[in-house]
């Protein structure tokens, strides 16, 4: 084909988004990562998109849906994406595209490209949900920014600079879940003991929470534990969580649980989670551990299901 003819078959960026299903972020992140798609541009500055290079693309989209991602397969040429599309191979195992994707991730902090990263886990949260996001992929990933901190791969900056992404993200999408079940709500404070600076895990609870139909009341970090009382009395909540990291001191996570649990009435229950809880060798009595984030939706449950509570029953 003459590049004349290829021009008058081009075909526009809302086009290609309608014909493969890929969304226009993407096609625009692809190009900046991969080199492809390669599109040119009419009189305006728009994108236009060869007729060859649209086919390719929903290909690719063919593929990812088989368990491909996108990065192993994007450079390949279109008769072997033709081959791989015919034998069919078996769908990749989700927690394999989970530790995929996180790879990818993480391979942009490190390379300080954030706004692909701003784009690449906005596409996430859109084809995974918040609940999926949240557990699948932010989790995992922000389990693994910790560690490639910890082993001196990323700098603090990166580190911060990863978390305030995230967690931009979360509230946006936390802002657009609010309300969104009818079922009876427990009202829930979320907030940090003093000098717990780990705000990223509160945020994943408050957005799974807010997923459950819970109104949560997020008082940020490093509450002292008489202002969480205070609040908690004065919001009239039905929970109080804390967030604790592993690196919270031992003898801190308890003394505080301790001394919030026997100030707070017996009615409202004291959640506490993360690793600095699991630490414990002894949590204090009448305080529940949520171990792990997808734990979240059973303790949700477990607290409509008590007696004496509107909207009681199976959620």
């Amino acid at each position: 084909m003459r590049a004349s003819d290829e021009a008058d078959t081009a075909i526009p960026i809302s086009a290609v988004e309608r014909e493969t299903g890929l969304s226009k972020d993407t096609l625009r992140m692809w190009e900046r990562r991969y080199g492809f798609p390669a599109p040119g541009r009419d009189p305006f500055g728009d994108r236009l998109y060869p007729r060859p290079q649209v086919d390719k693309l929903r290909l690719i989209r063919r593929l990812m849906d088989q368990g491909f991602r996108p990065g192993r397969i994007i450079g390949e040429s279109y008769q072997t994406l033709v081959a791989l599309a015919g034998t069919r191979p078996a769908q990749q195992a989700p927690e394999a595209q989970e530790q995929d994707a996180v790879r990818e991730l993480l391979a942009l902090v490190k390379a300080h490209r954030v706004a692909e990263l701003q784009a690449a886990l906005q596409q996430c949260i859109q084809d995974q949900g918040l609940r999926r996001f949240v557990l699948d992929l932010a989790s995992p990933l922000a389990h693994a920014v910790g560690e490639a901190w910890f082993h001196g791969e990323l700098a603090v900056f990166e580190e911060h600079l990863f978390t305030e992404v995230v967690q931009n993200l979360l509230r946006k999408w936390i802002g657009e879940a609010r309300n969104a079940s009818g079922q009876r709500p427990p009202r829930i404070l979320l907030t940090t003991f003093p000098n717990e600076l780990h705000a990223l895990g509160l945020l994943m609870a408050e957005a799974l929470m807010t997923m459950d139909g819970a109104e949560c009341l997020s008082f940020g970090l490093q509450l002292p534990v008489a202002d969480i009382i205070q609040a908690a009395l004065a919001h009239r909540v039905d929970v109080v969580t804390v967030a604790l990291s592993p690196a919270y001191p031992r003898t801190a996570t308890n003394e505080g649980l301790s001394e919030l649990r026997g100030a707070l009435p017996a009615a409202i229950e004291v959640w506490a989670g993360g690793g600095g809880v699991m630490r414990l060798k002894r949590v204090p009595e009448g305080v529940v551990v949520v171990s792990a984030l997808a734990d979240v939706s059973a303790a949700i449950r477990h607290w409509r299901q008590q007696p004496g509570r509107a909207g009681a029953g199976p959620a």
